[in-house]
């Protein structure tokens, strides 16, 4: 569980990263899990974008894919979901 200041690192260190991956009307499925699950290994922070055409909150879609696929829910605004997850091999981010 992350505190409220690793958060606000994590949000200020995501903020120029670009959303690796977009959930459309399909919303989430086991296939998009398994590749957040393999990106963000290399990564360990990574935006998700929320399409206009799906008609799941947001909110509700971040909790799911953070709980599947084993990440912290960093931030959920707007439609953009940011996710971290320590990584094993490649660790980066030094939290506070």
């Amino acid at each position: 569980m992350l505190t409220g200041k690793q958060k606000r690192y994590l949000r200020s260190l995501a903020h120029h990263l670009k959303p690796v991956f977009q959930v459309g009307k399909g919303g989430t499925n086991e296939n998009l899990v398994r590749h957040i699950e393999e990106a963000i290994e290399t990564r360990e922070l990574m935006k998700i974008s929320v399409l206009n055409n799906c008609l799941d909150d947001p909110k509700e879609i971040g909790s799911e894919l953070a709980k599947s696929s084993g990440c912290e829910l960093v931030q959920v605004i707007g439609k953009t979901i940011v996710l971290y997850k320590e990584s094993k091999d490649n660790k980066t981010i030094e939290l506070p």
